[in-house]
């Protein structure tokens, strides 16, 4: 955890609809490497490992977002932007709301 969290600045700030599945929280948002820690720890510590599928990458200013198929399918774009030092200040995630055209 602490090799993925060094490439995040101290108050990094997460947006996402499964932040407010698993801790109630209903604006999405979850501040600082501590808290983000604690919501990614479980999805880490998976046996086997999450696996996800890459579909596309795409480059803005200070900005990547990362668009993939998850394990349960559904598409997914997380963006994530980045300070001067390239380190990660936000990042939001966004899910698919269209059903699956492979099934």
């Amino acid at each position: 955890m602490d090799r993925i969290l060094a490439h995040y600045a101290e108050d990094f700030e997460m947006t996402s609809p499964l932040i407010v599945e698993r801790f109630g929280r209903e604006d999405g948002i979850l501040k600082g490497k501590t808290a983000i820690a604690e919501y990614w720890k479980p999805s880490i510590s998976l046996d086997p490992p999450l696996k996800f599928e890459l579909l596309d990458v795409l480059a803005g200013i200070n900005q990547l977002t990362i668009y993939y198929r998850s394990v349960d399918r559904n598409v997914v774009a997380e963006t994530l932007t980045f300070d001067s030092s390239l380190k990660v200040v936000s990042g939001s995630s966004q899910w698919s709301v269209m059903p699956d055209s492979e099934e």
